[in-house]
């Protein structure tokens, strides 16, 4: 459908500009992407011997790019699937993902050849070649003519692998068919107003479902303009939405990118009230973040996805009272998605009561490639669990509370972490924080706090205190509190919580057992 949209926008409107990458300058017109990509399909056709490449695996580890996007149009045009692989990681984690993939063909832009090795020793019968401008692929495609499409993609078509954050330790493949990036990118067009008159500028990595599929599939299938940008860089992304030529009407980060925003020096909101949307996503953003965006008349609107779901929930961007009044919330459900609460019964729970997140509707992935056991532990009945605990207001808003697996019970009472750290994230000099929970002889379990603060904060253990004695029931506080220079973090922008178990940090104060 993606390939289908971007063939008939270089038919209808051959001149509109589609993708300008903005680390080249490279401009292309939607007729100059399709013939692009046409010619990149022939392309992988010619260096693997093969004319169709259905249910091959196709591999890439190169950063944003005009190329990469033509790469994934080319590999839908010829049935291949393609797997962008997250350059962040170490050569020891890429080479597992692509001991699970097994793909043909391994694409490796010349930043990245120290990781060349790795990445064979993965899979020893995959062909590695040079993704870069002057490589051999590239030579190999600017010699092409435009491929013809073998055969039309049909809904269930596997068109990608996405490998989730493991934020436990252990990414997962999540097969992406053609019903799914369809109905994702049409849910977020929806729900943050994308058409052929937006111009979203892209700085979010194209190896995750937010980059590829919520925002350039969206923009793509509907005609507007991408602004591909290789990485994000504060400075680089204010000036660019603050630029009136470049026009940016939507723009997408995780929380902690929309915090980096504000802490430039000389931070102008000006330019952010011009964008029809400030979408932030990937991580929980306080409700405190959200009125700071939205009392300065910017539509910072939250919402929640994932890689298994694509596009799940969204803050509609019209209304900044509205957004005033429900910050905290990730919005309602999208326009092609089912969601349910549910007990641990699997029963539905009512408005205000907490449970976990069920999900079903065409966005939904259908499993895990070659993983049946998790892939038959992720669904019940049909319905997709997320693992996410949330609450749903009496005007069908939903909150998410924390990850369901996050909570702990202390002295028999329920504790979720996310609530804890929103009071803490409101104190001044605090910059991120993570909760876990630690055995405690007497409580049964109690909250652990990781602090990263501001260079000029101080850690003033009474005034935390008294700060989460005012927002928080006694047996939410937390019993220990750590300052530490950084959070692990996903490439998503997810807290490893995993990694914060036993981590060596300095315990700057704990209470005492009787407090």
């Amino acid at each position: 459908m993606l390939t289908n949209s971007v063939a008939y926008f270089a038919r209808a409107r051959p001149a509109k500009t589609a993708c300008i990458d903005l680390d080249t300058g490279e401009r292309s017109s939607f007729a100059e992407l399709d013939a692009r990509a046409g010619r990149m399909a022939a392309a992988l056709q010619h260096v693997t011997g093969k004319a169709d490449l259905s249910g091959e695996r196709i591999a890439v580890l190169a950063r944003n790019s005009s190329a990469l996007i033509c790469l994934h149009l080319a590999c839908r045009r010829v049935r291949a699937i393609f797997v962008p692989l997250n350059f962040r990681l170490s050569g020891a984690e890429l080479a597992v993902l692509v001991r699970q993939a097994e793909p043909l063909l391994i694409l490796v832009h010349p930043e990245f050849d120290g990781l060349a090795a790795d990445l064979h020793g993965g899979s020893p019968a995959a062909r590695l070649m040079d993704f870069g401008a002057e490589g051999e692929f590239s030579r190999a495609t600017a010699s092409m003519k435009h491929a013809p499409l073998v055969r039309p993609c049909s809904d269930d078509t596997i068109v990608t692998l996405l490998f989730t954050s493991g934020t436990s330790g252990r990414p997962k493949g999540v097969i992406v068919t053609e019903r799914n990036a369809h109905a994702t990118a049409r849910n977020y067009a929806l729900s943050v107003d994308i058409d052929g008159s937006c111009v979203f500028l892209c700085d979010m990595p194209l190896f995750h479902v937010v980059g590829l599929f919520t925002i350039a599939g969206s923009v793509l299938e509907a005609g507007g303009t991408l602004l591909i940008s290789s990485q994000f860089e504060p400075q680089a992304t204010q000036s660019r939405i603050a630029d009136r030529k470049l026009q940016v009407s939507h723009y997408f980060c995780v929380p902690q990118m929309a915090q980096m925003l504000r802490q430039l020096p000389g931070f102008d909101p000006a330019g952010y009230r011009r964008l029809r949307a400030l979408q932030t996503g990937g991580a929980p953003h306080p409700a405190a973040s959200v009125l700071a965006w939205v009392r300065e008349r910017v539509r910072c609107v939250d919402g929640f996805g994932m890689t298994e779901a694509g596009t799940v929930l969204g803050m509609p961007p019209d209304d900044l009272a509205m957004l005033r009044h429900k910050s905290g919330s990730v919005g309602v459900p999208a326009a092609n998605i089912s969601v349910r609460v549910v007990d641990k019964a699997g029963r539905d729970v009512g408005t205000g009561e907490v449970g976990e997140l069920w999900l079903r509707g065409p966005s939904i992935t259908p499993g895990y490639w070659r993983d049946e056991t998790a892939t038959q532990a992720g669904f019940q009945a049909g319905w997709l669990r997320t693992g996410d605990a949330a609450v749903r207001d009496e005007e069908g808003f939903f909150a998410l509370v924390d990850r369901w697996k996050d909570m702990f019970i202390s002295g028999g009472e329920n504790v979720y972490p996310a609530e804890v750290e929103a009071a803490l994230a409101e104190m001044a000099g605090v910059l991120e924080v993570a909760v876990i929970g630690i055995a405690d002889q007497k409580w049964g379990e109690v909250g652990s706090a990781y602090l990263v603060l501001s260079p000029r904060a101080q850690f003033a253990p009474d005034a935390v205190l008294a700060h989460c004695r005012r927002r928080l029931a006694g047996y939410k506080v937390p019993k220990e509190f750590h300052v530490v220079d950084s959070l692990p973090r996903t490439a998503s922008g997810k807290v490893r919580k995993d990694l914060l178990r036993g981590a060596g940090t300095e315990k700057c104060w704990a209470r005492s057992a009787a407090s």
